[in-house]
C-alpha cells in the first residue's frame, strides 16, 4: 500500500501515519517552498518532521508560497498517482480554493473512487 499525502495538520498525519503503521510506503507532495515554515505550528512540528522523514519521497511543489492556488495544485498531484481517495471531509464546500470539497470534486470529475469519512458528531475546527 502507498499513502500520498499532503502531512497537513489534522487528517492527513492521521492517514500518514496509519499508512506507516501499517507497512505502507508514505509519499508526501508539499504544496510550496516555504510550506513548513509558514503552515506548521510550533505544536505541530516534531509530528511534520517524523512524518516526513519517513517518506519515501517527498516532492515540493514550484510555489514560491503556500496558498490557494498550491493547495489546489498539491491535491491535483495527488489525484495524479493515486487509485482512490479517503476524504475526512464534513460534505460542506472547502473554506477556500483548493480545500478538501473541492479536491473531493476533482477526483470525482476524474472518475478516482472517493470514501468520505465523517464521525457522527464530527466539527470543523
Amino acid at each position: 500500500m502507498i499513502g500520498v499525502s499532503c502531512l497537513a495538520r489534522g487528517a492527513d498525519q492521521v492517514f500518514a501515519r496509519v499508512v506507516l503503521d501499517a507497512g505502507g510506503t508514505l509519499e508526501v507532495v508539499l504544496p510550496a517552498a516555504d510550506y513548513r515554515e509558514r503552515k506548521v505550528k510550533p505544536d505541530n512540528a516534531a509530528e511534520f518532521d517524523e512524518l516526513l522523514a519517513r517518506s519515501a519521497t517527498v516532492r515540493t511543489l514550484a510555489f514560491p508560497e503556500s496558498n490557494r492556488e498550491a493547495y489546489m495544485a498539491a491535491g491535483e498531484h495527488v489525484l495524479n498517482s493515486v487509485d482512490a481517495m479517503i476524504a475526512v471531509w464534513d460534505g460542506k464546500p472547502s473554506g477556500g480554493h483548493g480545500g478538501t470539497g473541492d479536491v473531493v470534486e476533482a477526483a470525482r470529475r476524474r472518475g478516482i473512487p472517493v470514501t468520505v469519512v465523517w464521525p457522527d458528531g464530527a466539527e470543523r475546527e
